[in-house]
This record gives structure tokens, sequence and C-alpha cells, in this order.
């Protein structure tokens, strides 16, 4: 924090002859050194910031405690994110951070029950309650103090500022902290319009809260006596109010200690005086120690080239940019009209007036401060004020026309009179054309806006702007610059001379953040850091945003603009990745604003032409053509007052700001701008206007599917059930409700979601990155529980029911299928409330077996909940209620078809454009959707679901993906819907963190693309701001309008449907023009008529014909959907919907015949577990197949991976595709001899999909022609003829797999002790060719059992000491990242180096868990024959398993693998063993095997989002620690930006905490072998103790662990 640059303190009451101990803390934006006595207390301290320069400040800070105490001898020790690299260097005593945390607590504050850290950029919470838990923040420095500096930067103040600010707020206002990119994302349209900065201040601390409790807490509730500690928390009271007042702590319960920024840093010199390694010496030494290390430097992160080679390089090129001037004219002798343009940008002001002629008259570029109107009001001003005038101050200029564009838009249209507004994309390429004739790409970097343009023959063909995220655009670069003490030139020119750029990747600006802070601890300049940022955002834009493949894709005819592009670096490194030379404008940040003003002119023009032509008509003079503009005046005399009122328009009752101008001189009304709402109702205001009548196909999905009336309370013999409104439920609500009224019982539904839903279950959240509709689950119990209802119902299901015979499979996504048991297991409540959550595994797809399992698990299960006094249903009430509820469910998907085709006839019939807003059942949760719905209604258009039309469309198969989970199927048959009608478009929601998207969203872009529609994505979160959602919407509407136009020059007349050449500006601008002329009142009420389905008249105006029509097309229609969802409609339907021809959906695929074998086609093999598939390569080889496995990934081949693939896909998928096309495009190979080959599970994870990822990316390069064999045992529709695995080959594989586990095992329980360093590895070696040569000539079962015994007596011969010594470290989690030593950086060397062994289960586990899935998911319809199957596969890999049991159980160092019978017991105790996707129930049953063996130490391992491991890894660490107490687990996300340091930090405080736990019970043996001492001679025992002096210390020793278990029990 920048509240305390420099703080000295020396202690008063100084007392001789005491040992020091000196601690230093080198956070993430800050140092701090305190220097404490033998008692305690601080004798110096200093608190200061590094500005990145963490060295040179080191050496500063210490310099002047050396000027105190340099000869002084003290124990010296260090922690912080940045001291690991530095004691290494210095050769001084590292303590983990929370360790030392947790010492300066039990020290200074023992009563403490949690302590709340928050540092510069870690987030730390330490449980003291019952032992030691402690948790500290992954992958994102979201709600951290760098965190409030960035917002507060926002703000144009610093975090005191903030806090002043804060003090005096009134209202809160929902802001996303999971990072800084998306809480900018909310701040800025709130400061654009108009909002108090005392409340954004206020919301700004709260949102910190909010991000720490739901990001680390992650399930466990904070309570007791809660500590502050760390620098935000010290200076920043209000901060601290927010916490009391969410966390309702009274006076009592508050602990805020003195000095609590210190507070790390004093334990950090307590520990580091009670270790082992604590060497006293003199801080002088340490001092010329740290000086004499020069340049070294770090090498986590990769470095890169420079961006220019030399002077010259860079001379040349900004001889060329310097050319790319617009013209100019001088304002001081203009006479005339003059047009203005403005850009009222996210974070600056931008203006510019044009002559005549087009020439730039007069600009303005400025930082907004986050004030909008005032910025706007100075600049006007001061245009005003430069305008010409003539002797008797008469103006020589007058305005003739103003624009306004981007984020300030509507605001300024209000508040200064503007004339016109235009959508920032049009501007842009009004400003281009003028500047590059011809123009065939545009690149817009603004601050926090990315926009992409391809131009073909003059009208956009394709828009692309970033998703709700702005990582890599101005805003980013400018607070990296501040944060360094620079400003952006600065930046700009350090970054052009360094010698070599930090690679930062081009992932999510927090993950950035983190490999900027690891360049600076490893001592990269400042300039190698602002370069790696140019070519991030570069990166960032191109691969993450436009998604380019091959550079030349961006055409020749290129132009940047963006103050962002004003950064030579950043334009450089455009040039360089994009291979081609681009224009930069010299005005490049006002192109916006220049735009505007060319539209303003022609505007003026057509405006002038109009009222000439009207007057023509009537033979008077056209009157002038004014703007109606402010004048300077009125500028000046502009006095906003802005207030907050609650919408009452509908249940969102969104929070509104109202700015009121004052009264306008013509109408007499108060001219006001209201902004906060999500869609037009709350302008009701003053000129809102009535959308009742465009078909809101999400607001009639609400209504059908939950307004169903339950039984009154005496009507319910049964009692009441209680059902989430979340997740499924959108989907199987009519389907639940049926069932249980049919029953007898009430049914209660949560209400629906709002923010508080969400703040009411964020104490219970396992995962921080899980998506926001689970999230909103657990508040969504947490409202039932108020009801108290009997028991509430939640089933688990893995498959919804099937739609499309086609489709591959039916699943539903890992989380929807499995989320409830993560709320059982996390939501304390439920554990004390008499209300029972009954969440049962059902076959929801299958009628007949549902029946079954809906009476064994509801009724024979649960006898005490089937009601008081009445008998339990029997089975055929069950089976009659199950049919009921069948047909509900029927009806239900069959209104809502007929709802769909009655929207699409209304839409011909009114030529109105319709968008299918399409995404998953609960995005239809307005608090999830944000009402997006109403935003597009507001602009006139139709809004579809998925669900309503895609039974209107078939998919040409086999598609690209492997379509496997039925609300995706369901999302690509809507998109071939909207491909084949002229007045649908489709916009689709993608909720952030949701892995299957990165796969679907691609997909359907696919689609649309192919038949030349625009594809349009929403990402949607917390985050409630619409701004990048109007932007995108009217940037669709935009690019339709251009495709209309085109159209319409094409062909002078259409024939058939009006709307091919709808003019989107009047649908925009004028809401009644959707109605057709002949019958507008009548036509209106059709959609509200057609919803209610009745017979009915409205009240209705116009002729009977309209009437007798209306008739006939709900009539016609009633009939069209079909009986059942498991069809679709009729070709003649479907034709009948069809208005123009779309294109296939069909994805060719190359299949790998049996010539290719013959002619030894290379088969490329990517590497996912070095050690199993090295063994397992020759077994191919040996059977006729040319395989080649691809070396260990390197940096290259993640950043192949990430031009690939969607930058939302997990890690190994990255990694995977990466590998593949890293050698594919090397060059190495023969591109038409190749093939490639890749293991697929099958089951509901998106790892499914490693096939389609590369063969979308060999697509992208050209070579659709080389085959993906997917290597898998379940039946994916593949066909590769020329591949067979025999029975042999699989005999083979299993004996390799043996070979492997039973290698690594040996090794990984050896090296940690090894008496002859590398003797471990030897043996390995010796032990891996020998295998391998084995598998080469094929393997026999003597030579395997012989070999299997060899190999574990030499490692149980070979010699080591301490065995068994230090603490075990289990490795478990998703299988690639788990075994793969580049996905998980190292775990296992990172293990060993930290002093512990490394237990990692194998691999054949995996295996034998996809094998068992026929014997534990019999509920689920599994067959008897498969369970069968099942039992003889698992017993025959049981006896090939034998030899190596049989070897381990004689041996004295191992133990045998635990049986996958006894696996699935461990895992059944914690969740359903119907849990498979991904790694399911397996990761459990590892945890709680490697707990009762003695490794109760765990690194569970993911990728960033995965789905699975929130359910079967993440939400049962709590149901873990609480059944086994002394379990020790961390979870730790891996992704290619994430920080190694973070991960090494969270590793190193689990193996701490570890270390304690083992020299715990070391204590506590001895004591019971000093007490077993004393009883063998009783008398003697008795004396001993009496005097308390047997020689043995026994009495000491008890002692000492007495106290420590009274301050326990004392606690507890």
């Amino acid at each position: 924090m920048s509240i305390m640059a420099d703080e000295a303190v020396k202690a008063t009451n100084e007392q001789g002859g005491q040992n020091l101990h000196i601690g230093i803390d080198v956070g993430s934006t800050t140092v701090k050194l305190a220097i404490l006595d033998d008692a305690h207390n601080v004798r110096y301290s200093i608190y200061q910031r590094h500005h990145a320069d963490v060295r040179a400040t080191i050496v500063e800070v210490l310099e002047k405690a050396a000027e105190e105490f340099g000869d002084e001898v003290m124990t010296i020790a260090i922690t912080g994110s940045g001291g690991l690299l530095l004691a290494q260097w210095l050769g001084i005593e590292f303590v983990q951070e929370v360790i030392a945390s947790k010492t300066a607590v039990e020290t200074f504050i023992p009563k403490t029950d949690v302590a709340i850290e928050l540092g510069g950029e870690d987030a730390k919470i330490i449980y003291f309650d019952q032992g030691i838990e402690q948790r500290m923040n992954g992958t994102c420095a979201g709600g951290t103090g760098a965190f409030i500096d960035q917002m507060a930067a926002l703000l144009d103040t610093d975090a005191g500022g903030l806090n002043e600010l804060a003090k005096s707020h009134t209202t809160i206002y929902p802001i996303a902290s999971r990072c800084g990119v998306f809480a900018k994302t909310d701040v800025q349209p709130l400061l654009n319009e108009g909002a108090r900065k005392e409340d954004i201040a206020a919301s700004i601390f709260q949102s910190v809260v909010t991000q720490t409790i739901s990001g680390l807490a992650c399930g466990r509730p904070i309570r007791g006596y809660v500590a502050f500690l760390g620098g935000p928390l010290q200076y920043l009271p209000e901060l601290r109010k927010r916490f009391y007042e969410t966390l309702e702590l009274d006076d009592e319960h508050i602990i805020v200690p003195e000095n609590a920024h210190l507070f790390v840093a004093s334990g950090c010199a307590i520990a580091g005086s009670e270790s082992d390694g604590a060497r006293p010496e003199k801080l002088d030494g340490v001092v010329e120690r740290l000086k004499g290390l020069g340049d070294i430097q770090g090498s986590e992160v990769v470095r890169l080239a420079p961006l220019f080679a030399d002077e010259d390089e860079y001379a040349e090129f900004k001889r060329r940019h310097d050319t790319e001037v617009v013209r100019r004219g001088d304002l001081a002798s203009y006479e005339g009209t003059a047009y203005l343009g403005i850009d009222a940008g996210s974070t600056t002001f931008k203006a510019a007036l044009i002559a005549e002629d087009g020439a730039l008259l007069w600009s303005h570029y400025a930082s907004n401060k986050g004030d909008v109107l005032g910025c706007a009001k100075s600049a006007l001003a001061a245009m005003y004020q430069a305008l010409p005038v003539d002797d008797k101050g008469h103006a020589l200029v007058h305005i003739g026309h103003a624009t306004v564009t981007g984020y300030g838009e509507a605001l300024l249209l209000e508040a200064l009179r503007v004339d016109s507004g235009e959508i920032e994309t049009v501007a842009h390429l009004r400003g281009a054309q003028e500047m590059l004739p011809g123009v065939e790409f545009i690149l817009d970097i603004g601050g926090q806006d990315m926009k992409c343009l391809r131009v073909k023959d003059g009208v956009i063909d394709h828009i692309m702007l970033n998703e709700a995220c702005s990582s890599g655009c101005g805003s980013f670069i400018e607070s990296f610059a501040s944060g360094l003490d620079l400003d952006v030139s600065e930046f700009a020119q350090t970054a052009i001379r360094a010698k070599a750029p930090v690679d930062l990747g081009s992932r999510c600006t927090v993950f950035m953040n983190s490999r900027v802070k690891q360049a600076q601890k490893e001592g990269a300049t400042v300039g190698d850091i602002a370069a790696g940022l140019a070519i991030s955002v570069i990166k960032n834009a191109l691969f993450k945003v436009i998604k380019i493949r091959d550079p030349h894709d961006v055409g020749t005819k290129v132009i940047v603009q963006g103050g962002t592009f004003l950064n030579d670096a950043v334009l450089r490194a455009f040039e360089q990745l994009a291979e081609v030379n681009a224009v930069r404008p010299d005005i490049a940040g006002n192109m916006g604003a220049y735009g505007a003003a060319l539209l303003a002119r022609d505007r003026y023009h057509q405006e002038v032409h109009r009222t000439a032509f009207n007057a023509g008509d009537t033979g008077e003079i056209a009157p002038a053509v004014a703007s109606t503009l402010l004048s300077l005046e009125a500028i000046e005399a502009l006095a906003p007052t802005h207030r907050t009122v609650r919408c009452k328009g509908c249940s969102n009752a969104c929070l509104l700001t109202v700015n009121d101008f004052g009264k306008d001189e013509k109408t007499g009304k108060h001219r006001r701008f209201i902004t906060g709402n999500r869609c037009e109702k709350g302008e009701s205001f003053g000129k809102g206007s009535d959308t009742a009548d465009v078909p809101n196909l999400f607001e009639y999905k609400t209504h059908r599917l939950f307004d169903y009336e339950p039984l009154a309370p005496e009507n319910a013999p049964r009692g009441s059930v209680g059902i989430p409104r979340a997740l499924n439920m959108y989907e199987n609500y009519p389907f639940w409700f049926t069932f249980f009224t049919q029953l007898g019982w009430r049914v209660v539904l949560s209400d629906p979601s709002t923010k508080k839903t969400y703040e009411a279950g964020i104490e219970s959240m396992p995962s921080e990155s899980v998506c926001y509709p689970a999230k909103l689950s657990h508040g969504h119990i947490m409202n039932l529980l108020d009801k108290h209802p009997d028991f509430i119902w939640f089933p688990c299901s893995k498959w919804e029911r099937q739609e499309d015979e086609g489709a591959g499979n039916h699943f539903n996504c890992p989380i929807v299928a499995s989320y409830a048991e993560a709320l059982r297991l996390n939501i304390d409540e439920l554990r004390t409330s008499d209300v029972q959550f009954l969440n049962p595994w059902l076959p929801y797809d299958r009628k007949d077996l549902l029946k079954k399992r809906l009476y064994d698990d509801l009724v024979k299960a649960h006898p005490d909940l089937m009601g008081a006094g009445v008998p339990a249903p029997t089975r055929a009430e069950v089976d009659a209620a199950v049919e009921a509820a069948w047909a509900e469910d029927e009806a239900f998907k069959r209104d809502m078809r007929t709802k769909g085709e009655q929207t699409l006839a209304w839409m011909e019939q009114t030529g109105t454009h319709g968008i299918v807003l399409a995404g998953r059942p609960y995005h239809n949760d307005p608090e999830i959707n944000h009402a997006i719905p109403e935003l597009l209604t507001s602009f006139g258009l139709a809004v579809l679901t998925e669900d309503s039309i895609a039974h209107l469309g078939t998919l040409e198969r086999p598609i690209r993906l492997v379509d496997q989970w039925m609300y995706h199927t369901r999302l690509y048959a809507a998109a071939k819907v909207a491909t084949g009608r002229k007045d649908l478009d489709l916009i689709q929601l993608n909720s952030f963190g949701c892995g299957l998207d990165a796969l679907t969203t691609d997909q359907v872009q696919e689609i649309l693309e192919r038949a030349g529609k625009v594809y349009t994505v929403l990402k949607i979160d917390e985050v409630s701001n619409l701004g990048a959602a109007r932007i995108r919407v009217r940037s669709l509407l935009a690019a339709l309008k251009d495709q209309a136009d085109e159209e319409a020059e094409k062909q002078a007349e259409v024939a058939g449907c009006p709307v091919a050449s709808l003019d989107v500006d009047k649908v925009v601008a004028d809401m009644e023009a959707r109605i057709e002329a002949s019958d507008g009142s009548v036509e209106g009420r059709i959609a509200a008529e057609l919803a209610e389905q009745s017979a009915v008249s409205h009240a209705a105006e116009g002729s009977a014909a309209a009437a007798d029509a209306r008739v006939q097309v709900a009539a016609e229609h009633v009939s069209n959907a079909p009986a059942t969802f498991t069809q679709k409609a009729t070709p003649e339907v479907q034709e009948r919907f069809r208005q123009r021809e779309g294109a296939s959906t069909e994805f060719p695929r190359a299949v790998y015949t049996e010539k290719m074998k013959e002619e030894g086609y290379t088969i490329l093999c990517p590497q996912m577990a070095p050690i199993h598939f090295d063994l397992l390569i020759d077994i191919f080889k040996r059977n006729g197949y040319n395989l080649e496995l691809l070396p260990s990934v390197d940096h290259g081949a993640v950043d192949a991976g990430l031009k690939y693939v969607n930058n939302d896909i997990c890690y190994p998928s990255i990694l995977v595709t990466g590998q593949i096309m890293e050698a594919v495009m090397s060059g190495r190979y023969d591109t038409d001899k190749l093939a490639v080959i890749i293991t697929q599970t099958g089951g509901g994870c998106r790892a499914t999909n490693y096939i389609s990822l590369i063969r979308k990316a060999l697509a992208a390069v050209g070579l659709p022609h080389v085959p993906v064999i997917a290597l898998s045992f379940k039946d994916l529709g593949e066909d590769n003829p020329g591949f067979k695995i025999t029975p042999q080959m699989l005999m083979q594989a299993v004996y390799a797999l043996q070979y492997g586990d039973l290698l690594m095992m040996t090794l990984y329980r050896t090296r940690p002790y090894e008496v002859e360093p590398g003797s471990a590895n030897r043996l390995f070696d010796h032990w891996m060719e020998v295998c391998k040569g084995q598998l080469r000539r094929g393997l026999k079962g003597a030579e395997f059992k012989k070999t299997v015994r060899q190999i574990v007596e030499d490692f149980d011969t070979l010699p080591l000491q301490g065995e068994g010594t230090k603490p075990r470290v289990g490795v478990v989690g998703e299988i690639l990242v788990k075994f793969h030593p580049t996905a998980n950086n190292q775990i296992v060397d990172v293990i060993e180096r930290e002093g512990c062994e490394a237990v990692v289960p194998g691999l054949i586990e995996f295996f034998l868990f996809g094998i068992a899935g026929g014997i534990f998911q019999r509920q689920l319809g599994k067959t008897k024959k498969s369970e069968v199957g099942s039992k003889i596969a698992l017993k025959a890999i049981a006896k090939l398993r034998e030899p190596v049991r049989k070897a381990l159980e004689a041996s004295n160092r191992f133990e045998p693998p635990t049986d996958i019978y006894e696996l699935a017991e461990y895992a059944s105790e914690i969740l359903s063993l119907c849990n498979s996707m991904g790694e399911g129930w397996l990761l459990t049953a590892e945890m709680v095997e490697l707990i009762k063996t003695g490794a109760p130490n765990v690194v569970c391992t993911q990728p960033f989002a995965c789905l699975p491991n929130h359910v079967v890894g993440k939400a049962v660490i709590k149901e873990l620690r609480r059944r086994y107490p002394e379990s020790n687990i961390v979870a730790v996300d891996y992704d290619p930006g994430a920080s190694e340091v973070n991960q090494l930090n969270r590793i190193k405080l689990m193996i701490s905490v570890a270390k304690a736990n083992l020299a715990d019970k070391e204590r506590e043996a001895r004591v019971l072998r000093a007490r077993a001492n004393h009883t063998e001679d009783p008398a003697l025992g008795a004396q001993a103790k009496a005097a308390a002096g047997c020689g043995c210390g026994c009495a000491a020793i008890e002692e000492d662990f007495h106290t420590e278990d009274e301050v326990r029990t004392e606690r507890a």
C-alpha cells in the first residue's frame, strides 16, 4: 500500500544483553523488516514499497538496519513471495510465509481462531480452532492489495484516498473481484454512468471481502476470534469494516493487533531463530553478500528475442511510421461548418473537429479519470474557446453536427444534447477507410476493449471483440507502468531497448501478473518486462480474440488504432507476430473520434438534403440545419445531480443511478440519464418504450417452468419437499414437481436467484473457479433450509434424456451431473439441520429403471420421510407418478417447441428479426443471464431459446466434435436452424469457467460462419455490467445491416421474406417499426396471445381477416411440434421454416487405412506419462506400427497449443495439441505420410475431445488429410481399419503398465534416502532398459514374474539411510497433470527437494477404475452382462498382477497396491461410485488410501477449472479433514500462465505443516516410550515421577506435550 512509504521505528525501551533476530518479508509490492529480541519486542522495523526493484529495495532496507545494528550478531531469516530465490542465493534461512504468520499469531495473539491476511498479491486465511489449517490464494490475485491499488487508480486516487471515499458511502454496487480485469469491467461503466465515487470505493472493498471469503474459505466458515493482518487491513479501516459487517463480528471477536503489517516479518524472525538451520551472523556480512550478487537472474521465466535487433532497425521503423499522418487544417484560419466527433472510451476521452474537406482542425485526448461528463465538459469548453471569431466576437465556425461513440455515448447524448450516436465499430471503420482506402483489417486496442474488424468490399465482414475480459488492453499496460513508477511513454522506451523480453504468455491478466512478479524476483529488468508485456498484448489479441492461425489471414492492408498502439513496442510486436507492415495513424488513439466526426459530416449532409427535399415539396425555403449540442454557456452551467433508486419494473429490482441534468428549455421536462438497469424498463422514469409485444421466450420459459401451483399444506398428506431453483432443475423441474405432487407432497421451490443468493452460500463453496450457476446453488440450498421443508431433493444424473439419436451420447456436464455431492459435503448447515438432503444418483434418461430406482432410493431408503399417518407409496403408485411426470415433461418440451415455431411464424408475419439466445437451461436464470434477453427485446428483437427451435434442425454428421453432451447437441441444432433463416441469428451465452464451452463455442462458430452467419458470444459471470453486451449486440446488428445492404444491392428486388432487406437502424431507432403497418396494434399482441395458447380473444383493433389469420397461425403450429422430445420435426416442417440455404455441418474425417500401415506412415504419439509411455511404445513398433513418441513438452509446445485451441480449454488439451502441432509444423516429417494417435477415455469430461481439437488444428494449417486415431475402449464413432489392438498387444500393455507402476513406486520410495546420490536413478535406468528390451521382443509370463522379483530385490537392497523419517507426500489428480512432469512443474522433484518422499498412485488403477464402472453403476442402467464382463476383466488383470503383489508382500520396503474393490469402499464412504467423469471416485479413493497408509499429506493436482475435480477433488477435502483430522491436503491448479512460485509456495506450506505434524508425532512417540520405560518398574516409575528427574527427561517431555495439548483444548 502506498499509505506508508517508509516507516522506520526504533524501540525506546532498548534492553541490553538479549539476542536479536531479524525477519525480512519480501512481498509482491513491499519489503518489511523487523528486528526482535528474545522477549519478542520489536526493536526496529521498516515498511517500504519496492516498485518491482526488489533487490535494490532490500539492499536499501538492510543498509538502514545495518546503520543501527550492523555489527551485532543475529539470526537472519527471510520470507514472502519474493524471498525464496534470495534466500537460496544468500544462503540464509527461508521461512514459508504462512508459517511465519502462524508463528506470529501464536506468539502475539494466541486466542485467535481465524487470521485473515491480505498482502500485495497474496491472500491467506489461517484457521487455529481445530489444529492448524491454512489457505492461500492460488491462480488469482484478485481481492488483494495490488487489486485495491488498481481500483484506486481507476478512481484517480490511492488506497488511502479510497478509504476516505468509502467513509461516506450510501450504496453498495455488486463488483466482481475474482480478478482486477472483471472488477474494472464493473467499475468503469459505473464511473462512466455517473455513480458516486464514495459508493464505488465502498463497493470495491466489499468485493475484496467477498473474494477473500469465497476464494479462500472454500467451504469452511469463519467463526470465533478473527485477527486482521497485512498492510491493506492495517491501513484501511473501511475495508476492515466491510469484513466486520459481512462476517457479523462483534467488537469482542475482532482482533486488530498493533504492527499488523509487520506480523509476517516478526513471525519470520521468531520461526527463523527456532529452526535447525538458523546460524547467527552479522548484518553487515549479509549486505555485502547481497551487493555481490551482481546481475544474477532466475530461470523460471522464458526469454524472447529483442523487439529490435539494433538502433538502425528501430530508426527504419520510425521513418516508415512517421509518414502515416492524418491531413491537418488550421482552425484559427478556418471559416464555415465544422463537424465534431466524440469517443467517450472506457478509460480515455477523445474528440476531433474536422473541416468540410475532412481535414483535422482540432483534437483532444485525455484520461477520463473516471469522470466522463467532467472530462467532456472541459474538452468542449476548450474547443469552443479555440473557435475563431471575427472582430465583433461572432463565431466564424459553427458546429453542423456532432456524433458520439464509445462507452459514454448514452450519457453524453442526454447530458450534452449531442446530435447522434454510433456504435464504436462503425466509427472506427469510417476513420480507417478515410486513412487507408481499401482497408482489409482493423485492429483497435483501447483501454478495456479490443476490436478486430475484417472488411470485405468496404463493409464489415466479421467482428471480433474481447470477451468479458480486458486482459492485455491499454488500461492493463497503464496499471503495470504505474506499478513500476513509470508513465506509459517511458515504459515503451524501456521496452524498445530491452535485450531479453520476458515471455508472459497470452492468457488472463492475473496469470500474467504473477509471471511479471516472478520475473521481477528473478532479476529481470523493467525493460524486459515492458517488452514482454507488449508481446503478450499482441499474442492475446491474435491468439485469444482473433484466434488467428496463419499470420497472413490479416491481409495486406492493415490499420491499427487505439491509444495502445501509440506504444512503439506494441506496434512492433504486432508487425512481427502478424508478419505484416501495418499503418498506424499519428492519431491512432483518436481514430474513433475522427471516424465519428466523418460520420457527423455525412449525417449533416443527409439532413441538409432531406430538409431541402421536404421544403422543395412545399415550396418553402429549407430551414438551416443546426446542431443541438449545448453551447459553451450551457455546458459551463451544467450541474447534474445523482440519486439511486430501486427499479420496480421486474423482479430483478436493479439499483438505478438517476443523473438529472436539469430542465430542458424547449420541452420543460427534466433531462435524465438512468443507468444500472439491465433492460430498458428502468427508463420508465422518462422515456421507456413498451417492448411487451416482442416475444421473449426466456420470460415465457420461466413461467412455463416454475408457475406450477403446489398443493396446499392441508392437501399434502406426506409433508413437503424442497427443490432448489438451480442447475438441471431449469430442465427437470416439471418432472419432479409432477412426481412429488402426484404422490402427495407439497413442493417448496427456492426463491428466484439474486446477488444475495450467491452471498448466502459463499462460505460453503469448495472451489473458487467453478461456474457461477454452481456457486448460486449453495445459496438456493440455504434458502430452502430457511423454508424448512421435510427434506431437500436434488438428485444427481449422469445422463440427460437423449433428444437427438444421431449424437454419440447424452451426458450432463460433470457439474450438472454431480454438483449436489459438493453441496452435501460442504454446507455445514445440512449436517446440523433436521432437514435431510437427498441426492441419489438416478437413471433419469430411462423411464422403467427410473421407476425402480425411485422406489428403492426414496420410498424404501427413507420410510421416515413418507408422511405421518399415511402408508408409504406402493410401487404401483411410484410407477404411476413417474408416468405422469414423464408426460408433463413431454408437455413442457412440446410447449417450448410449439412456442418456438409460433415465434418464427410471427417474425415472418411482422418482419421482425429474432435472436436465438443459446446456452444451457440454467441460463434462463435472470441472475445468471443478467437480463440480456430484455436487452435484446429493447432493440426490438424477438428472443428465442435453443430448446424452442432445436427440433427444426438436423445436423449432417459427423460434426467435428465428439457430440456427447445433451444440452450441447441442442445448441448445435439451434445453430443449424439459424443458418437456414434470414431473419434469425444466434448469440451464445457462455459462463466463465465453463470448460465444455471451450469446445462448444468453436463448434457453434464453425456451424454459423460456414453458412455466412455472424457469430457472437457473451461471456457472463457474477459481473452484471451490460456495456460489453450492448457493444456486441449493436455490432451484430451493424454487421446484419451491412449484410442486408449488400444483399439488397445484389438483388434489387428480393422475393420471399421481407426481412432480407431489414433496416436494422430503423429497428433500433424505432421500437414501433417492428409491427406490420397494415394492422400494427393487433399484430403486436400476437406473441402474448400465442403465449397463452388459448382461444380466449384479446381486446383487439383491426379487421376480422387479421383475427382469422391469427387463429389460423396458432392452429397451424400447435400440431407441428413432435409428440415426444426424442423426435425431430418432420422434413416438411423443417423445410417450411427454412428461408435460405445453410451449409453442411459435416466435418470429413481422414481414416487410417491398412495401406497406410503397410506404407509405414509415421504415427505421432504425444507424451502423457513419461515412464509408462516409454515402455508402451515398443509394443506398437513390434506390431508393425511406426509409432514415434514425442519428447516431453517444452515451452514451444505450450505456445503452439495456445495458438491452435480455444484459450479456455484445459491445460492437458493445450499440451497434447501443442506437442502434436509443434512436431507436425517442424518440417521433420512428410505430412503426406503422417498420422496422429491419441488415447481417449470416452467419459463426460472434455478430455474426450482431444481428437476433435487435433483435427481442428490440422485443418487450420491445411492438413485435414492427416488421420487422427483415437485409442479408446469406448465407441466414439471412430473408424480406422488400419489400426487394430489385438489381445496379444493388450496383454503386453498390461505388463508394460505394471512395470511402469512398479519402477515408479520403487524409485520414489528409495531416492529420498539413498546413501550414494544418484544410485536410485541408475538402478531405475538399468531396469527401464531391461524392461523395454523385453517388450521389444515380446514378453512371456515367466520372464515377467522373474523380472518383477529381481526389481523388488534390487531396490530392497539399495543402501539407504534415515528411511521413513521424512514426511510422505502423495500426488493425485487429473491423469495427465498427475504424471506429466512438465504439466505439474516437476512436482516430484519439488517434494524431494523439500526433504520429503513423494508417493504417486499407479496408472493401472485408472484403467481398473474405468473397467469397474460396469459393477458400481448398475443403478444407472449398466446391464448384468456388463457387470459380469467387468468382474471377469478385473479378475484377469488381478491374476496378471499377482507376481507384483507377491514380490511386494515379500519386500521389507514396499507395500502392494490396494485392491480396486477396497479403493471403491474407501470412496463410497464419502461419495457415490456413480461419480465416474474424469478421474471420478478414484481420485477420492486415492486420497483416502494415502491418508490410511501413512501419507496424509496430499497435493491434489488439476488443470485450472477442471470440471470433475470441482466435485471429486476440491469438494471432498473438507469431509476428508473432518474424518481424518491428520489429513493435510492442498489443491493446486495448473495452467500455462500460472505462477510456479505461487504453486511452490502453496506446496511448501503444505509440506511445512507435514513436517510440523511429523515432529508432533515423534514427540508423542518419545513421551509414550518414556512412559513405557517407567511402567516396567511401577515403584521406580512413581518415585521418578514424584522427583520429576528421571535421567531420560521424560517428565520434561511430557510437560511440554501437555502444555501444547492444553493450548489446543483451550482454543477449541
